[in-house]
């Protein structure tokens, strides 16, 4: 059974109930660099005793914090690390490929796509597209798709998107997602239509390999101040201009007084609901929030997120701007 769970839960506490479903499989996520969630993910959810986890990210020597935390914690569950910069499309292909080729991993049961960036300064990836909607979707839709074999090999394949409410932020902005080459960017806007794509891109990977098996969902794991993610966002700085956006789109977030926070161990529990949860089967593609599917009446849901119609239309231009199809 599923609960009671909510915004309290903690990681440790799910993976204690989840435990059985955790044992024996592979687990890749991207992004698990010291004091983040995803580490939090990956070094919680190790005490389950998975088969294999794969750490990814542009560092590896942060990795290999990550992973000697692990190892010293859990000594007989395997690590690899995985160099993948998400912001270069073809770095993206190069680190696929490493994992294309790995013979002793037949099969990736979960992949975590929980690697991000936050409110930046204006910059365009190697290819030409902003950098937050760059790294934060693009990245991970190249990698998923050339490695989805891997995942699909699986017996029961999982895709987890971290996604967050910040996609109240911005719908994709078909007509001008490079913000005009920076004449027209707004860094809470570009995180919020990259954040946006996280959520859409889980509802077309339910409905088109659904039928394969493959169940995806994406997540908001909460505000969590202590992670990598807020490194170098000055809030004090950027909150007015974080809480004229959304006074201008009407979200109630504009007017709100008190923010709640989560411990990371807190933020990583929806991960690991997201990621292991058996009566999840019933719901794929859907949205969580504290440890259950998101109510749009009283989370943070919103529609052009959820839309298949957007999902559809975001897949075909994220073919286009990547330059590849995927027919499956």
């Amino acid at each position: 059974m599923a609960g009671p769970y909510n915004a309290s839960t903690t990681a440790e506490e799910l993976v204690k109930i989840l435990a059985a479903e955790i044992k024996g499989k592979a687990i890749l996520t991207t992004g698990p660099s010291p004091a983040s969630i995803g580490a939090t993910f990956v070094e919680t959810v190790a005490r389950a005793q998975p088969a294999l986890l794969i750490l990814a990210g542009r560092s590896t020597s942060k990795l290999q914090q990550t992973a000697d935390a692990i190892t010293k914690e859990n000594p007989s569950v395997p690590v690899r690390l995985l160099q993948l910069d998400l912001g270069s499309l073809a770095a993206v292909r190069k680190a696929a490929s490493e994992v294309n080729s790995w013979t002793d991993v037949p099969h990736i049961d979960v992949l975590v796509n929980n690697a991000g960036i936050m409110a930046t300064d204006f910059a365009l990836s190697p290819e030409g597209y902003e950098s937050q909607f760059a790294t934060n979707h693009l990245g991970h839709f190249l990698f998923t798709n050339l490695i989805i074999e891997k995942v699909l090999a699986a017996s029961s394949p999982r895709i987890v998107n971290v996604s967050s409410d910040g996609h109240r932020l911005s719908p994709i902005r078909w007509a001008d997602t490079n913000f005009r080459e920076g004449e027209t960017y707004n860094r809470w806007s570009a995180y919020g239509q990259s954040k946006t794509a996280n959520m859409l891109m889980a509802v077309y990977l339910a409905e088109k390999l659904g039928p394969k098996g493959l169940l995806a969902y994406s997540l908001h794991p909460g505000v969590i101040i202590t992670t990598g993610l807020t490194r170098g966002v000055p809030f004090e700085e950027m909150a007015p201009e974080l809480i004229a956006l959304d006074r201008a789109l009407g979200n109630e977030q504009g007017w709100r007084e008190d923010i709640p926070m989560k411990t990371s161990q807190q933020g990583a529990a929806t991960t690991v609901y997201a990621a292991f949860e058996p009566i999840l089967r019933e719901f794929n593609g859907k949205h969580l929030d504290d440890c259950h599917v998101a109510d749009p009446w009283v989370d943070t849901v919103k529609p052009w997120a959820t839309d298949k119609v957007e999902a559809e239309r975001l897949w075909k231009l994220s073919e286009r701007l990547v330059g590849q199809e995927f027919n499956r």
